[in-house]
């Protein structure tokens, strides 16, 4: 404000002082400060910008059905919840198949597959304690077909020639011997 009063004493004006107070609130009244309007200026050229960038970057959707892009939207959002489904359950059944096979592996089976056939595989897959029921299902299954279960034959270690003829084998050990190598030539073996 006292710019004001030396502009007004410069042209030959002067306020007394006990109006001075009036002059103030009525001068600020109606005008502003040059600081505050520049502040406003600022502003004002700041939202200009603003609005001219956002309508640019509305001109690039001009022609662009949006009813059509929520369509496909709500198309991908399906596309994608199908495919984390497919996921899902691709999923879950590599854990079941890997839970089955390694029961029965666990089991003593001597041919997976064969022992996997003869499982209702299905039913197992909904059940609701799934590795006590393998565990029952498979024990079943070796209940009925002991055959499938059990250890491996042992190979048979390689015998000497000497030892065949020589009576410190048996007559079955060396039968089982010959029937574990059948490209060996008998005669070499008397």
């Amino acid at each position: 404000m006292k710019k004001i009063y030396e502009i007004l004493s410069g042209i030959g004006l002067t306020v007394a002082d006990e109006q001075k107070k009036d002059f103030e609130k009525a001068f600020k009244d109606v005008y502003t400060p040059k600081s505050d309007f520049d502040k406003v200026t600022v502003e004002r050229d700041n939202y200009k910008s603003q609005l001219e960038t956002a309508q640019t970057a509305l001109q690039k959707f001009d022609g662009i059905d949006v009813d059509n892009l929520k369509s496909e939207i709500q198309k991908l959002n399906a596309d994608l919840q199908k495919k984390e489904t497919e996921y899902q359950t691709k999923l879950a059944d590599m854990e079941f198949n890997n839970s089955i096979d390694n029961a029965i592996t666990s089991s003593g089976a001597r041919n997976l597959k064969a022992v996997r056939a003869l499982l209702d595989i299905e039913t197992l897959k909904g059940s609701k304690n799934r590795d006590i029921d393998i565990k029952n299902a498979i024990a079943a299954v070796k209940a009925e077909n002991d055959y499938m279960f059990g250890t491996e034959h042992k190979p048979f270690a390689p015998v000497n020639p000497v030892d065949i003829g020589s009576g410190k084998m048996s007559l079955s050990d060396a039968m089982a011997y010959v029937n574990a190598h059948p490209n060996i030539d008998i005669s070499t073996l008397i």
